[in-house]
C-alpha cells in the first residue's frame, strides 16, 4: 500500500518521478496502477492543449480538429483496446503510446497556429 501511495504522489508531482518510482513495479497490479496514473495524465495534456488549440481556430477549422479527433480516438481505440464476452481489455501501453504521440501532433499544430498560421487541413489529420 504505501508504494503505491508513493507512485500516486510522484505522478502528480512531476513525469519524470512518476517513471523512477514506477519503474520496477512488484507485480501486475502495480504495472497497472503505474500506467493507469501515466495514461490519465497524458490524457489530462491531451485534453488541456485540445483545448488550448480550439480557442485559436475559426468555426471550420474547429470543425475540421473535431473530425481528425473523432478518427483518431476511433483509431486508439481499435488498435489499443477489445470488448470480450466477459469485458473490456485496454493495452495501457498502446493507448499511453498513441496518446503521447496524438499530444505532440496536437502541440505542433498548435504552435504552427502561433507563428505562421492554422493550417485547416493539418487540423483534420
Amino acid at each position: 500500500m504505501k508504494r503505491t501511495l508513493v507512485c500516486l504522489a510522484l505522478s502528480v508531482a512531476v513525469a519524470p518521478a512518476f517513471a523512477a518510482g514506477c519503474g520496477k513495479p512488484r507485480n501486475a497490479f502495480d504495472q497497472v496502477y503505474c500506467a493507469g496514473n501515466l495514461f490519465s495524465q497524458t490524457d489530462k495534456d491531451l485534453n488541456t492543449t485540445y483545448s488550448s488549440l480550439r480557442q485559436k481556430l475559426n468555426a471550420s477549422q474547429k470543425d475540421a480538429l473535431k473530425q481528425g479527433q473523432l478518427a483518431w480516438i476511433g483509431k486508439r481505440d481499435a488498435e489499443c483496446s477489445e470488448e470480450k464476452r466477459n469485458g473490456y481489455y485496454v493495452n495501457l501501453d498502446c493507448a499511453i503510446e498513441l496518446t503521447q504521440s496524438r499530444l505532440a501532433f496536437l502541440k505542433e499544430r498548435e504552435r504552427e497556429c502561433n507563428s505562421t498560421g492554422c493550417v485547416t487541413e493539418e487540423l483534420a489529420k
